[in-house]
């Protein structure tokens, strides 16, 4: 059945002006599954013909869709069902998945398409499609080098390894430099998929407390008297409550670990969504960092893709065989797409892109639940919990009004404190996301 059809036969089952009788149509035909999110509506005269009505009327309808969230036009393109139309005909607010919003001012999608027909045309299909080395290929990890010159300075690429996202990368490095039973120092609330990967390798977690700057120097050193071999920090918008580590904190964060011989796994998968970009701490301690930079934050987690820049080329070739082994590659397609992106500049639009739209939803975060801690670019915000009031029943209560949050014991490593993170990208629209954030405030009130 086409997307025409499927409008068609909805519309005779509605009541009310015909221009409200389509829209409902096109809502009911999403809610059935008759349409899918990503589907090209009809031309409008097409569906003004097969409905008998006038041009005007499908225009007013089409409008009406848009408004309630789901469609989205594309100049040349068409018009077409949002990914997230579900989200708003049900009412139900994801701010428990941490994924960047899609990009003010420009369409990824648009993107997406024109470099796949330029990848197309200029190449070989088998070639694209193809295995490729171990490493990635050289223009990959070329373009990852351009990608992270502003936190890392010039990056030889062939420190640089491409891995199927930041995971397959903080695996491979914990593969070749720990073995079971080493100790890794963590902030008390971390990553999750680390702790995971952690503990599956029998590591033990060394948790320290942090302020709001993030993991303090005294706290590392005393770990350090515990027998540390390494130390997995996330220095920017760190997740989950959003701290950034100034340049002073991560220069004697870096000495530290340079005076106890530490390895520094670094995942840095927020470190280009600030305005201004800070140092990594591979740039103070490059001898002994492997510094993870995910696009999953970034861009988009539809492109699978992570560059780890390793010490030095061998490092880098013995990370590169041990992601080989767990993932084969990274998908080559996505790969050659965002090497396309950033030779054309395409790469850095859709991060100012995705910048003003995190921006924005700040900004929302702040008015509605001013108590929530994060960065002005920042794609989460933490919200400590009065004592009066316990996480665990209040997100079945957020579930039952159709919210999704995350408490604070997925991220920790010790115990976990009274508090949530909240994802501002994954809700479709502002709106959603003012709705969501308004009904959390009322359970939190």
């Amino acid at each position: 059945m086409t997307t025409e059809d499927a409008i068609a036969a909805e519309v005779g089952t509605r009541e009310g002006p015909v221009y409200v009788r389509i829209a409902d149509a096109i809502q009911a035909a999403v809610l059935s599954g008759g349409i899918q999110p990503g589907d090209r509506l009809p031309a409008q005269r097409s569906l003004a013909a097969r409905l008998a009505v006038d041009f005007t009327t499908i225009t007013r309808a089409y409008g009406l869709a848009r408004e309630r969230g789901l469609l989205e036009g594309e100049v040349g393109r068409g018009t077409f069902i949002r990914s997230t139309a579900g989200e708003e005909i049900r009412s139900v607010v994801d701010l428990s998945m941490n994924v960047p919003p899609q990009p003010f001012g420009i369409s990824l999608a648009a993107a997406l398409d024109e470099e796949l027909s330029r990848i197309l045309k200029r190449s070989d299909l088998a070639a694209v499609m193809a295995y490729r080395a171990a490493t990635g290929a050289a223009p990959e990890r070329a373009a990852g080098a351009r990608w992270l010159r502003l936190v890392l300075g010039e990056v030889d690429p062939g420190r640089v390894v491409v891995t199927a996202g930041a995971q397959a990368g903080l695996n491979a490095v914990m593969q070749v430099r720990l073995k079971a039973a080493d100790s890794l120092v963590v902030d008390a609330l971390t990553y999750p998929g680390l702790i995971s990967a952690a503990r599956q390798r029998g590591l033990r977690l060394i948790p320290v407390e942090a302020d709001e700057e993030g993991m303090s120097p005294d706290a590392l050193e005393a770990a350090c008297r515990d027998g540390a071999k390494a130390l997995y920090i996330v220095p920017t918008l760190y997740n989950p409550s959003a701290g950034t580590l100034s340049e002073t904190r991560r220069r004697r964060l870096a000495e530290i670990a340079r005076k106890h011989d530490l390895v520094i796994l670094e995942d840095d998968a927020y470190g280009r969504l600030p305005d201004e970009s800070m140092p990594a701490l591979a740039a103070f301690a490059p001898e002994r960092t492997f510094h993870v930079a995910t696009l999953s934050k970034s861009l988009s987690p539809g492109l699978r893709t992570a560059f780890v820049v390793a010490p030095d080329e061998a490092a880098a070739r013995e990370t590169a065989d041990a992601a080989h082994a767990q993932a084969m590659m990274p998908a080559p397609l996505m790969s050659a797409v965002f090497a396309g992106w950033v030779q054309s500049g395409t790469a850095e639009a859709l991060l100012a892109g995705v910048r003003t739209e995190a921006a924005a939803r700040r900004a929302i975060a702040a008015e509605v639940l001013p108590a929530a801690r994060g960065g002005a670019n920042s794609l989460h915000v933490w919200l400590d919990l009065p004592a009066r009031l316990d996480r665990l029943a209040l997100a079945e209560q957020a579930r039952e009004r159709g919210l999704g949050v995350a408490t604070s014991d997925l991220f920790s490593a010790g115990p976990p404190p009274n508090g949530l993170r909240l994802s501002l990208g994954a809700p479709g629209t502002r709106a959603s996301l003012t709705r969501g954030l308004k009904a959390l405030a009322e359970l939190t009130a």
